[in-house]
């Protein structure tokens, strides 16, 4: 494995752990349903949170990315490794279309698009 293709790879693992970690935060959270938010309501409320195995998880799958990243800015510049975070942005959007069955507009596809060229572009650079 070249030394680049390691690089990518441990510039991806934080960015799908980051995905995977979103997607359950936010299944535990619309299994908690409407929420009350007040100053009274707020230790009951911190109370669900850190009980949803969901976000438990999703915590925990988001964070132990980091490890990954930080080992990926061991390798490389922060200003080439940083823009492949944007890709977050597509893959999240991509698994709540196709998990979550969100409804995606044709002009976030396109901005999606616009993202994929840039991080293409700093790839090649």
């Amino acid at each position: 494995m070249t030394p680049m293709m390691l690089t990518l790879i441990l510039i991806l693992i934080p960015t799908i752990t980051g995905v995977a970690g979103q997607l359950l935060l936010k299944v535990g959270m619309a299994q908690l349903g409407a929420l009350e938010i007040s100053i009274a309501a707020l230790p009951s409320l911190m109370m669900r949170i850190v009980t949803s195995p969901y976000i438990l998880i999703g915590l925990t799958i988001y964070f132990g990315g980091v490890f990954f990243w930080l080992l990926a800015l061991n390798r490389a510049d922060l200003s080439y490794v940083y823009p492949f975070a944007s890709l977050s942005y597509v893959l999240i959007t991509l698994a709540s279309w196709l998990l979550l069955h969100e409804a995606v507009p044709p002009l976030r596809w396109i901005g999606l698009a616009v993202i994929c060229i840039g991080v293409i572009l700093v790839a090649r650079s």
